[in-house]
C-alpha cells in the first residue's frame, strides 16, 4: 500500500464525493429533466460567466473530437512551457481564473435562478481561490478541490457522446502511462507546483508518523513558520505527501456525466435512480482503489489507466443492465 489505511480511506472518501457532486452539477446543467416523474427535454440552465453549452448533433461528435483533443494537447503544453520556463506568475495567474469559473459553476447549482446568489458566488469564489492560491491552506484546498472538478466537467460534457468518450479515455491513458514511466513530466510539474509555487492542481494530503508530528509541534512553538520549514530539515523530518492528480478526478466525472446524458435515469420503487452514471462512479472506484492499496510506496503510478479500466467495467455492467434487465 502506497499510504497507510487512513490517508487511502481519506482519499478515496474525497475522489467518491466529488464524483457525486460531479453527477449532481451534470444533471443541473442537463437539458434532460425529471418532470413529473419523467424525463423530459428542456431548456438547460445557463452556465455562469456567459458560458454557453453547444449543441452539437451525433454527427457531429466525431468531427469535433479531433479539436478537442488538439484543446487538450495545447493546454498541457502550455502547463510545461510555464513550468519549465519558470513563468510562476503565470500559472498562479491561470490557476486563480480556472478556480474562479470552476467554482461558481458548481456553487451556482445549489442556488439557481438568484440573481443575488450570482454575484455573492462571484465573490465567495474569489474568496476562496485567493486562499487557496496565496495563502496555502489546506482545508481550504481540499475543499475548493471537491466543487472544482463537477465545474470543469460541465464544460466538457456535452462535446461528448460514448464512443467518443472512450476514445478519449483511453488517449488519456496512454498519455499518462508515458508522462509518468516514460517522460517523467508528469512528476516534474508536480514537484514545480508543489516546492516552488506552494500549489497544486488536485487533492493534497501531507502527512507523518506519530512520533514525527510531535517533534514538528514543539518546533511550531519555538520558530516562526518561516523559519520552521528549514528547521525540520536540519533535523531530517520528512513529511509524507499523498496526492491524487486533477485529471484523475475530472475524467471520470465527465465520463459519469456523459453516461447521464446518454442513458438517463431508471426508474425505480424508489424513484429515478442515475443506475448507469453509478456503474461509472463505482468501477472508476474500484480502479483507483485497486492502485491504492496495492501501490509500492516511494514509486509513481499513472493512475487514470486503473481508473479507464474501471470504467469500462462500468460500462460493460451498463450494457448488461441496458440489454437484459431495464431494457430501455
Amino acid at each position: 500500500m502506497k499510504h497507510n489505511l487512513k490517508i487511502t480511506l481519506i482519499l478515496l472518501v474525497m475522489f467518491v464525493v466529488t464524483q457525486f457532486l460531479g453527477i449532481y452539477v451534470a444533471n443541473f446543467y442537463s437539458p434532460v429533466k425529471i418532470v413529473d416523474g419523467e424525463m423530459q427535454n428542456i431548456s438547460a440552465p445557463e452556465i455562469p460567466y456567459g458560458l454557453q453549452q453547444p449543441q452539437i448533433q451525433e454527427k457531429d461528435f466525431y468531427y469535433f473530437f479531433p479539436s478537442l483533443i488538439f484543446s487538450f494537447v495545447f493546454a498541457i503544453l502550455i502547463i510545461f512551457l510555464i513550468s519549465k520556463f519558470k513563468f510562476g506568475a503565470l500559472i498562479k495567474i491561470w490557476f486563480f481564473v480556472v478556480i474562479v469559473i470552476a467554482l461558481g459553476i458548481s456553487l451556482n447549482s445549489f442556488f439557481p435562478n438568484t440573481k443575488f446568489f450570482s454575484w455573492a458566488i462571484i465573490f465567495v469564489s474569489i474568496i476562496l481561490a485567493y486562499f487557496k492560491i496565496f495563502k496555502k491552506e489546506m482545508f481550504v484546498h481540499n475543499l475548493t478541490e471537491i466543487l472544482i472538478y463537477p465545474g470543469i466537467a460541465v464544460v466538457f460534457i456535452p462535446l461528448l457522446n460514448i464512443w467518443t468518450l472512450i476514445f478519449l479515455l483511453v488517449l488519456i491513458s496512454v498519455y499518462d502511462i508515458w508522462a509518468v514511466w516514460h517522460s517523467g513530466i508528469m512528476q516534474k510539474m508536480a514537484k514545480y507546483q508543489i516546492n516552488e509555487l506552494n500549489i497544486f492542481a488536485g487533492f493534497f494530503i501531507p502527512y507523518t508518523n506519530k512520533k514525527t508530528k510531535e517533534k514538528i509541534n514543539l518546533l511550531k512553538e519555538k520558530y516562526e513558520k518561516e523559519e520552521l520549514e528549514s528547521k525540520a530539515k536540519e533535523q531530517n523530518l520528512k513529511i509524507n505527501l499523498a496526492i491524487l492528480g486533477g485529471g484523475d478526478v475530472v475524467f471520470p466525472i465527465i465520463a459519469s456525466g456523459v453516461i447521464l446524458k446518454e442513458l438517463g435515469f431508471i426508474s425505480t420503487t424508489i424513484g429515478l435512480i442515475p443506475i448507469y452514471s453509478l456503474m461509472v462512479l463505482i468501477g472508476a472506484t474500484l480502479g483507483l482503489g485497486y492502485l491504492f492499496f496495492f501501490a509500492e510506496k516511494k514509486k509513481f503510478y499513472p493512475a487514470m489507466p486503473y481508473i479507464t479500466a474501471g470504467i469500462f467495467l462500468g460500462l460493460l455492467v451498463n450494457l448488461i443492465l441496458k440489454n437484459y434487465f431495464f431494457n430501455t
